[in-house]
């Protein structure tokens, strides 16, 4: 029988230890998407007590190209802690972090509950929870993870390698703004080094309110959560400054010690 303290024992410990990355052994690893929810369900009673209260969640592997890499046809849920939100402008210590990459996001501030419902959420219902929109960092935390061969359910059970978040200032969501398709542009020491556009934000947010209820983990009000990646997943050296821009939200910035 799965037991999830015991696959959150194993992700805590490699943690604590800064061990690399490896898929949790098989003897105790989930078999299901419901037992490594279960685990990062487990983690997250781990994690509590140093990290502060649960402060938003993120979605990871959305894109076709990631899913396929890991063997699975759906996105994944993290938890972001308290402790691990960052506001803009911020200042990380690499030393912190086994092996820390940077993507760039759309993150969104709910304004209600959003309980287990009569009918699934919806792009149409998600955008109604929306108070405030902002540029965002997300911190992986990959500990030189081998992506090809690591397995979606430990991803799941090693909190989809959410490390923190650092968010820009939060705009109130204007009626009129559409969120799909909004470009963005990352910086790195003032010169352009990528950019893309939002892709299909309220319909993630709908996927992980969803899987939030499945999972017995209900969004509430005032979290705030980031909806994937607009740009390919970079590295930051000491010393870099990162800023990601999206038109109509916001800047956010980053810099590594």
């Amino acid at each position: 029988m799965f037991a999830p303290a015991e696959a959150a024992r194993y992700v805590d410990e490699a943690h604590r230890t800064r061990a690399p990355y490896q898929n949790l052994p098989e003897a105790i690893a989930p078999k299901t998407v419901a037992e490594a929810y279960a685990a990062q369900a487990a983690l997250c009673e781990l994690w509590t007590p140093r990290f502060g209260p649960i402060a938003g969640l993120k979605i990871a592997t959305t894109t076709r190209v990631m899913q396929q890499l890991m063997g699975i046809d759906h996105p994944c849920m993290g938890t972001i802690f308290a402790a691990r939100l960052y506001a803009s402008p911020a200042i990380i210590a690499k030393s912190d972090f086994v092996n820390v990459r940077v993507e760039c996001e759309l993150a969104v501030r709910l304004g209600r509950d959003l309980p287990k419902a009569a009918a699934p959420y919806t792009r149409e219902s998600m955008r109604a929870a929306i108070t405030h929109v902002m540029a965002a960092f997300e911190l992986i935390e990959d500990r030189f993870a081998d992506y090809k061969s690591s397995k979606a359910l430990s991803l799941i059970a090693d909190n989809a390698w959410n490390g923190g978040i650092v968010i820009g200032p939060a705009r109130p969501l204007a009626a009129g703004l559409g969120l799909d398709g909004i470009h963005g542009v990352l910086k790195s020491n003032g010169k352009e080094a990528g950019a893309g556009k939002t892709d299909d934000p309220l319909g993630a947010l709908a996927w992980l309110a969803n899987q939030a209820v499945a999972s017995d983990r209900p969004m509430t009000a005032g979290m705030v959560v980031i909806t994937g990646s607009v740009i390919p997943t970079v590295d930051i050296a000491v010393g870099e400054r990162l800023d990601f821009t999206l038109d109509g939200i916001g800047e956010t910035s980053l810099t590594a010690a």
